[in-house]
């Protein structure tokens, strides 16, 4: 298989395993991750993933253009994606978290990809960058829509019509990353992130994200005034009750997400 995929704990793993093509995805892999972010969506066990690829090289570095189907560029926007490049850089259905486990290289579809996660750690030996335009492309599966949103216009645009990559330290810097450790940390750091996401009621979590998602093109008093369903089943729930129970007994929450 080119994708690994495993929940325990509530955590779902979602790994590229194609390192002899520096994680490249190709249509079979692609056609792969719209089924697990379909399955994730409906499991409501699962309170956050963490996506990453196989190796120490690259996270992924985007279309296989060597093992692609040999799509025009026209055929290739054309064509219908569900959910962006990969299923999840224009996601807008998964309410659960998605951490980005930045191993190695994000390129093209690759960062495409780390811009449909919710949080970005990172390994200081990783580059991200859009160098479709390099080979004659266009980064239209999430790179051109969301760059110009998480970065400074002219720190977007000098990516974009450049195809320059920027390290993992720039990547902070800019705001494209939470954290940047170095490679043999990554997986601590991750842990962290996980247990933090975790320890926090995983309706609230869901709530936050459909409503940081829905209120995204609102003003702030619009978008203060969503009534999402996700919202509504949070304040409704029996775990806001258990969470300032368990602040006055002075122990941690039970979560029952419900």
């Amino acid at each position: 298989m080119s994708v690994q995929f495993t929940v325990q704990d509530h955590v779902a793993r979602v790994t590229l395993d194609r390192p002899e093509r520096l994680n490249a995805i190709d249509q079979a892999t692609e056609a792969e991750l719209i089924r697990i972010w379909e399955a994730i969506e409906h499991d409501r066990e699962v309170r956050v993933v963490v996506l990453t690829g196989t190796g120490s090289r690259a996270f992924c570095t985007g279309a296989d253009m060597k093992g692609g189907s040999g799509s025009s560029g026209l055929e290739y926007w054309a064509a219908p994606r569900p959910g962006g490049f990969g299923g999840i850089s224009l996601r807008e259905t998964l309410d659960v978290p998605v951490i980005a486990r930045v191993n190695g290289h994000a390129l093209g579809g690759g960062l495409e990809m780390v811009l449909g996660c919710d949080i970005v750690v990172a390994a200081a030996n990783a580059t991200f960058g859009l160098p479709e335009p390099r080979v004659g492309r266009l980064a239209l599966d999430g790179g051109i829509a969301q760059l110009p949103r998480r970065m400074p216009h002219v720190l977007a645009m000098g990516m974009l019509l450049t195809g320059r990559r920027i390290d993992a330290a720039d990547a902070l810097r800019f705001g494209l990353a939470n954290e940047v450790v170095e490679a043999d940390q990554l997986d601590e750091a991750v842990t962290r992130w996980v247990a933090d996401i975790l320890a926090c009621a995983p309706l609230s979590v869901r709530a936050i994200k459909q409503m940081v998602r829905a209120g995204a093109r609102l003003t702030a008093a619009e978008a203060q005034m969503l009534r999402l369903p996700a919202l509504m089943e949070a304040l409704k729930s029996s775990d806001q009750d258990e969470g300032v129970r368990a602040f006055q007994e002075k122990r941690a929450p039970q979560w029952r997400g419900k």
